[in-house]
């Protein structure tokens, strides 16, 4: 393990952004690739996805334990990183555990006698006396508390579960679950006394066909078998498996020993920065909205940081909201790294329209303020809109980074580029609003090279660590195969395309590749870029940005109508000038 007292600052570098088997098939062959000479002093940091760990869900979001995933990730890749002066940056999912958890299992296999018996939410226990039950022995909160609630999937937002004494158990699940069942087989069948050989055959053929066409078979009419339904049906339900992203209980001591326990083992695999994922959904209270509460949220965010701070870790909270809403601000006036997850959808929307306007309006506001960002274009996620929009807060419609208007045409644009909508609902199933479009950069850029070689080297002028998702630096394109797949998170496959080793060697002869590669070198090496930025006046289909520290300065000066751009950079009197 890697043990590392004497803590160094995060560089201001640039940050390489994939899952460990985004490249070849282990951590080992991103590795290899870093190692190559293409790749010296392109990054001082590496955000690894969660599949670095045991995990079973959502592609490593829905986490069993925060040990090495052994078939993905070795002790050795660890050593190999540090020896590349290569920081890390993790995820700890603050929401939600895997079903597949040692905790989750001890609940299921105690039940009431479980020690982690308030480690999860049981629904009916937190809404006790709120609301009233449904024939399924649900309760249904009052209609005041229900409509308050913030959903990222139609329904209610639990999964039932099987307990030792034969009772189901509804549990909260804000985000994915899988249930699937498995077909049945005649010996199932055997303690029915009456059913024949051929009637087995026959309603084994019925039910399997059933299971296969994910058809409900609570509803269906067995004819001549239909005395023999509820037995069926109790053999199908204990045949089940599931999967699900168990939201956990931060009222419970136990979940903060756990969280004690999990900071120090990725700080002991050298971790520096750790993204809080969903954390603003951690927080529940009856009346309150489940996202954002306050000021428990803030408690617990204040809460976390102290332990990060206890092992050296700078926490980076992950937060999607409308800008109109404000969030980010408050978030960054706490003293906190937030993410610009504004620049996505402002880059599509600078480069599609030919205007500086809402991209520099949004830079500057970043100067102003003073905010630490981690910016993007592409990431394992969606590409942002709903982050974009303007938002009424107590009886004042606060203005967003791009009008309503102008965010319909990002999304019909990536839409007609083939991308794909993650939209989210209130408690009735009803869509309410439009969330993220998944697409790779490049494809959202109409698959032009020039406009996605422009971006990078925006996205590298504008303030804050810049993170770069492997497919956009390889350009890679839309898969729609992955994506059409099916599951319940597939349209994210979209952007998730495993590059072999072969296909790095052959992308590292492209200059979409070569020339992403020479800019965040520069980005990545230039002092520059720890200096004063300043944005030069210019006509609206052109950008002039200069960073400054002492004698060290790089300007870039970008055409929006044809994209085309000149970076000029100077350090003890060499200069350099660069054309694209």
């Amino acid at each position: 393990m890697i043990h590392q007292h004497h803590i160094e600052s995060i560089p201001n570098g640039v940050m390489f952004n994939a899952y460990p088997d985004s490249i070849g098939h282990t951590l080992s062959d991103t590795i290899k690739m870093l190692q190559l000479p293409d790749f010296k002093e392109v990054f001082s940091l590496f955000y690894i996805l969660p599949t670095f760990f045991n995990s079973d869900l959502d592609r490593g979001f829905s986490i069993i334990d925060y040990n090495l995933n052994p078939d993905l990730v070795s002790e050795q890749d660890l050593k190999a990183l540090q020896e590349l002066k290569i920081m890390l940056k993790f995820d700890i999912v603050l929401n939600h555990l895997s079903v597949a958890s040692p905790q989750f299992q001890d609940l299921l296999q105690n039940g009431e006698q479980s020690k982690f018996k308030d480690f999860f939410i049981n629904w009916n226990s937190f809404w006790e006396g709120k609301g009233h039950k449904n024939e399924e022995g649900i309760i249904v909160p009052e209609e005041s508390y229900l409509k308050k609630l913030f959903m990222r999937k139609s329904g209610l937002p639990i999964l039932k579960v099987p307990f030792p004494d034969g009772s189901e158990q509804p549990y909260w699940n804000t985000f994915y679950q899988e249930i699937q069942y498995q077909k049945i087989t005649i010996d199932d069948l055997k303690h029915l006394k009456e059913l024949d050989v051929k009637n087995a055959v026959s309603l084994c053929v019925k039910v399997n066909q059933l299971i296969e066409n994910k058809q409900d078979i609570s509803t269906f009419d067995f004819n001549e078998f239909n005395d023999y339904k509820t037995q069926i049906l109790q053999i199908i339900h204990q045949k089940r498996t599931f999967l699900g992203q168990m939201d956990v209980n931060a009222k419970s001591e136990l979940v903060w020993d756990f969280y004690e326990e999990t900071l120090a083992k990725v700080a002991n695999f050298g971790c520096k920065i750790l993204r809080l994922d969903a954390f603003a959904y951690l927080h529940k209270e009856i009346g309150q909205s489940n996202f954002f509460n306050k000021p428990g949220t803030w408690n617990y965010l204040e809460r976390i940081k102290k332990i990060a701070t206890k092992n050296n870790l700078t926490v980076l909270p992950e937060i999607h909201a409308e800008y109109g809403l404000n969030l980010h601000d408050e978030v960054a006036k706490e003293g906190y790294q937030i993410y610009d997850f504004f620049l996505p959808g402002l880059m599509i929307h600078t480069l599609e329209k030919g205007s500086n306007k809402a991209l520099l309006k949004w830079a500057a506001e970043i100067i102003e303020k003073g905010y630490k960002t981690v910016n993007m274009l592409g990431c394992h996620d969606g590409i942002p809109v709903l982050d974009l929009k303007g938002k009424e807060a107590n009886g004042h419609y606060h203005k967003g980074l791009l009008t309503d208007e102008e965010i319909e045409f990002v999304m019909e644009t990536i839409l007609q580029r083939g991308g794909k909508v993650k939209n989210l609902y209130d408690a009735a199933g009803n869509k309410i609003s439009y969330y993220q479009i998944n697409a790779t950069f490049f494809s959202a850029l109409g698959e032009n090279e020039n406009k996605l070689v422009l971006a990078r080297a925006l996205q590298l002028f504008m303030p804050g660590i810049p993170q770069v998702w492997y497919l956009d630096l390889f350009a890679g394109k839309n898969n729609y195969e992955a994506a059409n797949k099916g599951g319940s998170s597939s349209h994210k496959e979209i952007n998730r395309t495993t590059l072999s080793l072969s296909e790095i060697e052959n992308g590292l002869k492209r200059e979409v590749v070569t020339k992403q590669l020479q800019l965040m070198r520069l980005r990545n090496t230039s002092k520059a870029f720890s200096g004063k930025m300043t944005v030069h006046n210019s006509k609206e289909n052109e950008i002039y940005i200069s960073w400054t520290n002492e004698n060290c300065i790089a300007k870039l000066q970008a055409n929006l109508s044809d994209f085309s751009f000149r970076i000029s950079h100077s350090e003890d009197n060499i200069s350099t000038e660069l054309n694209f």
